[in-house]
């Protein structure tokens, strides 16, 4: 009775935590990991290797996720994230970053997701002198917590006793890029990633497995400055996770209003289909040091009828440490220069 109600609890758990699923995935239960939509905005949370590529001495970034809040007690995800400049050397043309991810998920009326932590250690070069194009690779290790509120449980069974209230696990990743821009009107960037790479156990019972499935990411970005101020970015980002795929086009307009040595002022809207479940809105805005970014996910998938279409909203801040005052507008931030 008990492994049946346990069962059924997490699958409805991992469905409201880790946000898309494929019913075969649970067999045996397996779980996914957090999710935001804005790639771009707060790139170390999508692909390790991302780290270090800003102009400055560091990044500093906070997203914030709602989802599904017409159909039940709305999905929250929070990440803290922050970049620093280990080393550069201009003679090599090279250089070291350390990267720090936090996060913290919540579902449900079980309070049920996890806290976690990932330190990322990411070396860069230059395949040249001209500083235009780029390699990174990434190595990424964690450590996190899930559970939920067992004051809200209800049981079948009175006697039944869950084993674990928490699970504590351990993850590793790594990712690399790659970055090219021959000139001010183009770039374009090509990432991999790998994430769960030990398949982390999260189970609640003893002698049970339920593991955390490896993630396996690819991203590809170009700017093409099509019209004098303005850009044109398409995207197309694929991730799979054991019997789950998700893949994503899309496009966003940039409007560059100022790139003088002392302000950096621009404005950007997209939209982006993620295959067979939501439709993306995209707006950011940039000023100076600052990033903020705004989007929303109106829901296609078969959760339509009891959602409305309501996806989840997702918010943004993003803040570079500038070295000197003048910020250049460089469209692949130089992270040597």
């Amino acid at each position: 009775m008990f492994k049946n109600i346990e069962s059924k609890l997490l699958l409805m758990l991992c469905i409201g935590t880790f946000f898309n699923f494929h019913p075969s995935a649970f067999n045996p239960l397996r779980a996914q990991d957090i999710h935001f939509t804005q790639i771009d905005v707060n790139p170390i949370l999508f692909n390790p290797a991302y780290s270090g590529f800003f102009d400055g001495n560091g990044r500093f970034g906070l997203s914030y996720r709602n989802q599904w809040a017409s159909v039940s007690r709305a999905f929250q995800t929070y990440a803290a994230t922050a970049e620093f400049a280990l080393l550069r050397r201009r003679y090599y043309n090279d250089g070291l970053s350390l990267g720090v991810i936090l996060f913290s998920d919540r579902a449900g009326t079980l309070n049920y997701g996890s806290t976690a932590g990932n330190l990322i250690l990411s070396y860069f070069k230059a395949l040249g002198k001209s500083n235009d194009n780029f390699i990174s690779v990434a190595v990424e290790g964690g450590a996190g917590q899930s559970g939920f509120n067992i004051n809200e449980l209800l049981l079948a069974d009175p006697d039944d006793d869950i084993t674990h209230l928490s699970s504590n696990y351990f993850t590793l990743g790594a990712g690399a890029a790659w970055f090219y821009q021959p000139n001010d009107n183009f770039y374009f960037k090509l990432g991999l990633a790998g994430r769960n790479l030990n398949r982390p156990n999260i189970s609640y019972m003893e002698g049970d497995s339920t593991f955390i499935e490896r993630k396996f990411s690819a991203y590809a970005r170009c700017e093409y400055r099509a019209w004098g101020d303005i850009s044109l970015l398409p995207l197309a980002a694929l991730t799979l996770q054991h019997n789950y795929t998700e893949a994503a086009i899309g496009c966003d307009v940039k409007w560059y209003l100022s790139e003088s040595s002392g302000h950096q002022i621009s404005l950007s809207g997209g939209i982006l289909y993620r295959w067979r479940d939501a439709a993306m809105l995209l707006f950011t805005a940039e000023y100076n040091a600052f990033l903020f970014a705004l989007a929303y996910d109106a829901n296609l998938s078969k959760l339509t009828p009891a959602s409305k279409s309501v996806g989840a909203f997702e918010l943004s801040v993003v803040y570079r440490l500038v070295r000197n005052k003048r910020v250049r507008r460089g469209a692949m931030p130089c992270p040597i220069i």
